[in-house]
């Protein structure tokens, strides 16, 4: 019988924590019960920004929903992977319609809350512990104060808000490149001048929403409270960014090594969207030595940098990605599909990824200038300076076969046309295309 919020059997989920430990039962009972139920092609699927099961269980429906007639006599099983992250509530939800999305988090399309009462709800679920922070975050931009020490005071709430606990794994899964073997410092965005950032971060909304002219327009007289609630958006997925690299390494690696240990035949197809591509992609480098059961990685508009699978990178050869070389994990392909229509990933990831110390002013922060270049995400313009990558239109890609091993980049955008807001939280990856694309990357017939 299938999961009647899902509707594919059979389906199992796997929770997980901000420090990558699982839920127990539930990893047990995947343990049991692949192998029992016949399965031969398990299609692993993360999220991104959620910041509920409802709203993950939602995307996963619809993912899922064509696999059973697009491979109809394929033993196909599905786990849905669970973990805490959020979106701001005054965003649209993944792959749901404006008009539907409105409906779910309350928040009318015309309305510009400063910080909702979702968003805080959102804040302290994922970040427990921080009620007073989150409290006075609210009051600050409900009151826009005009002196700049309350935007210092801002900057320092937000600080505050993200740290990771002491002690705590995450330190070490925030990086996107390690130069000398030592991993990049967190973003200037957490330690910068406050006020600059805002003024840079109200400068890209304004591009984004109004054009050139916006942007010209913002650069005359700044909204630095705009840009300080993008501070506060970008330093939050900056933290869900870490968070993911935990969660693939310390959780999902570690569960799959027991899968391959008691379901040894059981053939595995991890499928990453936004930042959930980048916990599948950890989920490599947390595989035990010897596990050879990830037969295919499906990467969905993929948050973090396109230089991460590099072995060097091409503005600094004492650099490489921090994940280079972890591609030769998979018995298969790694299937990076990106599109030029997300705006989020174009803009705003290069610009929050920023790494510490770089002071230079980030004017022309897009895809296409000198910041977009060096700090561009995979979702955008696929894997880039990794030797033998393959590339293909989606068309090319469905009439072809994929490549049986190596990176392959995918140009999805006949198919993922929209670009997400500012976090990049909308990104259209639901179409029967892109399950194609899994279930040939994964050779699943």
């Amino acid at each position: 019988m299938a999961d009647p919020e899902i509707g594919v059997t059979p389906y199992w989920e796997l929770t997980f924590d901000a420090d990558g430990d699982v839920d127990g039962p539930q990893r047990d009972r995947l343990l049991a019960e692949a192998g029992q139920r016949g399965v031969r092609d398990l299609v692993v699927f993360a999220h991104g920004w959620n910041n509920d099961r409802s709203g993950a269980n939602r995307l996963y429906s619809r993912f899922f929903a064509p696999f059973p007639t697009l491979a109809p006599r394929a033993r196909l099983g599905y786990v849905g992977v669970l973990w805490p992250s959020m979106r701001f509530s005054d965003e649209p939800i993944p792959d749901l319609p404006r008009s539907v999305a409105d409906g779910v988090s309350g928040v009318p399309a015309t309305a510009r809350p400063v910080l909702d009462k979702g968003t805080r709800h959102a804040l302290l679920e994922v970040f427990p512990g921080r009620a007073t922070v989150v409290d006075q975050l609210a009051r600050l931009l409900d009151q826009q104060p005009a002196e700049a020490a309350s935007l210092e005071e801002f900057g320092r709430l937000v600080r505050l808000l993200v740290e990771m606990r002491p002690r705590g794994p995450q330190a070490a899964f925030a990086a996107d490149t390690l130069s000398e073997g030592v991993p990049q410092s967190d973003p200037e965005m957490l330690f910068g001048d406050t006020g600059a950032m805002c003024g840079e971060f109200a400068a890209a909304l304004a591009q984004v929403e109004g054009g050139a002219a916006g942007a010209e327009a913002v650069a005359a007289q700044p909204r630095l409270w705009d840009g300080g609630k993008e501070l506060l958006r970008q330093a939050t997925y900056f933290a869900m960014k870490r968070r993911a690299g935990t969660v693939g390494e310390r959780g999902l690696g570690r569960a799959l090594g027991e899968l391959a240990r008691t379901a040894p035949d059981v053939r595995v197809h991890l499928v990453g969207h936004s930042f959930g591509a980048r916990l599948v992609s950890f989920a490599l480098r947390g595989l035990p030595e010897g596990v050879h059961t990830v037969k295919s990685v499906t990467l969905l508009q993929g948050a973090f940098s396109h230089y991460a699978f590099a072995a060097r990178l091409p503005h600094d050869d004492r650099a490489s990605g921090v994940l280079h070389g972890q591609h030769k994990r998979v018995d298969g392909p790694l299937v990076c599909c990106h599109s030029r229509h997300d705006s989020a990933l174009g803009t705003f990831y290069p610009l929050a990824s920023r790494m510490a110390g770089d002071s230079r002013s980030i004017t022309g922060f897009g895809i296409g200038s000198v910041l977009g270049t060096k700090w561009g995400a995979l979702g955008y313009d696929g894997v880039q300076a990794v030797k033998g990558t393959r590339s293909f239109t989606l068309s090319e890609a469905l009439r072809a076969q994929l490549p049986a091993s190596g990176c392959v980049n995918i140009d999805a955008a006949a198919v993922v046309k929209r670009g997400g807001p500012p976090s990049g939280a909308l990104s259209d990856i639901c179409h029967g295309e892109l399950a194609r694309v899994v279930l040939a990357a994964g050779r699943i017939t």
